[in-house]
């Protein structure tokens, strides 16, 4: 995969680029290039929240001393209810990325689960592989802040600057097992509903079942942690999370400058060349533009969705699933009654981490101010974004047991004339950002802001993440939709 040179006058056309990245009423533009992709992460710092915060509490402040409120631990503190976890990380909070930093080998991240729980011991994927494949979600979604953060973290871990921009428009610098990793990130990131056995065979080239399932679990954690950062506006850190740091410890806190700032010397081969990860719009002459894109085609008629159902009824999953005697054994106490669905018997396949995975998705489930119907509601829209057709199927499941006919389940896919305006307000929030996490927009956060309030606002988009990670892990294992 090799980048081609952008056409003359990118950087006059870049001149100004930033200036769209407080529009309120369309996504964020996708920068083109190396140079230009390090302004929009400078100019992240300067983003504004979506989510109004009140004026902090005596209370607060006595808890806090000096330390600072944070954005997200305030949103959480507020919002969200105790215990539930965001986009199937095994009940990791909102914003648990650095949390997960924490838990991994800074030089080997082997048994981090880089976004699906604490550490496990069966893992065995290296922590900048991994952080690797992040950045290549990040990339894809347009997701500037974690884009931000898997840069320092990849410096961090010793990779280059030219490697880094690599990882952009030169795959060739990698080797084959490398090459065959990234392209699946990509797809599961950015067409999930053109995954085949043909692209988990790919993989088994290189890799065992295990470390593609890991490999799963990671992608669809990071694209979770993408659609949260996304969803409530979350700015980026003064620091930038270390940007540029390649030095650990007392020596890494002499070497940080005092002003940190992500507009670094970028190589001149790297300067004009146009991204290849990023989806692009292109324009009338068929030259790339900054235009932000979801590339998710028009859902299919409710007969098309049944035959998938019915196949999906049918098929062999991709992916070895642990014995059920040995999942009851390892869930403990968080096995339900009766047989245990295909989707907890995978992802016990990995005894810590899976265990906690199931107790978060279950928590997102059970848990919080959202009522069962509008859960189930939004699980079937994003999965239908998705075309996770496991997913689909359980959403519908759950919605025959609410009480909900078929007509009324698939007035999901269309206009939503027949809902209340928060019930449209909210499902635009789950659809844009399933579909593509930049796409949502500030004025489709407001505008479900003054329909539902913050609280529901914050614990839709939570769950549309859990929602989205669990339909990638789901589908790419090609699991059987049980009766």
């Amino acid at each position: 995969m090799r980048c081609s040179t952008t056409f003359l006058g990118l950087l006059v056309l870049w001149a100004g680029a930033a200036s769209g990245v407080d529009s309120v009423s369309a996504p964020r533009p996708t920068p083109l290039t190396r140079p230009e992709m390090k302004e929009y992460l400078e100019d992240m710092k300067q983003r504004t929240p979506r989510i109004p915060l009140p004026p902090l509490t005596d209370e607060e402040k006595a808890k806090l001393g000096d330390r600072e409120a944070g954005y997200e631990s305030r949103l959480r503190a507020l919002y969200m209810p105790y215990g539930d976890g965001r986009g199937g990380f095994g009940g990791t909070r909102p914003g648990g990325e650095r949390s997960n930093e924490k838990s991994a080998d800074a030089k080997t991240g082997r048994g981090t689960g880089g976004g699906f729980g604490q550490s496990d011991p069966a893992m065995t994927l290296d922590y900048k592989f991994k952080t690797s494949l992040f950045w290549i979600v990040s990339r894809t979604n347009n997701c500037q802040y974690c884009l931000g953060h898997q840069e320092s973290k990849l410096l961090g871990a010793g990779m280059s600057e030219d490697e880094i921009a690599s990882l952009d428009c030169n795959w060739q610098a990698f080797t084959p097992k490398e090459q065959a990793a990234f392209a699946f990130a990509r797809r599961l990131t950015l067409e999930p509903h053109k995954l085949s056995d043909g692209d988990i065979d790919e993989l088994k080239k290189h890799y065992t079942d295990m470390q593609i399932l890991e490999m799963i679990l990671s992608l669809a954690g990071n694209n979770s942690i993408n659609r949260w950062k996304e969803g409530v506006g979350v700015p980026q850190s003064a620091g930038g999370g270390g940007f540029g740091r390649r030095t650990e410890g007392a020596a890494a806190a002499e070497a940080r400058p005092e002003a940190h700032s992500y507009l670094t010397p970028t190589s001149e081969k790297f300067e004009t060349k146009v991204t290849l990860v990023a989806p692009l719009s292109r324009d009338a002459a068929g030259q790339p533009t900054r235009q932000t894109l979801a590339t998710r085609p028009k859902l299919e008629s409710r007969k098309e969705v049944e035959l998938a159902l019915a196949k999906a009824r049918q098929r062999t999953p991709r992916l070895p699933l642990a014995d059920e005697s040995k999942a009851r054994e390892i869930l403990a106490e968080d096995a339900p009654q009766g047989a245990l669905p295909q989707w907890m018997r995978l992802l016990v396949n990995f005894s810590v981490g899976g265990k906690r995975t199931v107790a978060g998705i279950r928590s997102a489930d059970e848990k919080g101010d959202l009522t069962p119907l509008l859960k189930a509601q939004v699980s079937w829209i994003v999965a239908r974004q998705d075309r996770a057709w496991y997913a689909t199927g359980q959403a519908k499941q759950r919605l025959k047991a609410l009480g909900q006919s078929d007509d009324q389940i698939y007035q999901l896919d269309g206009n939503w004339d027949g809902f209340s305006p928060r019930e449209r307000a909210l499902f635009t929030v789950a659809k844009r950002l399933a579909a593509s996490p930049v796409v949502l927009t500030d004025e489709d956060v407001a505008a479900a802001l003054q329909q539902a309030g913050n609280r529901d606002v914050v614990q839709l988009i939570s769950y549309t993440t859990n929602r989205a990670s669990f339909d990638r892990i789901t589908e790419a294992a090609g699991l059987q939709l049980e009766p």
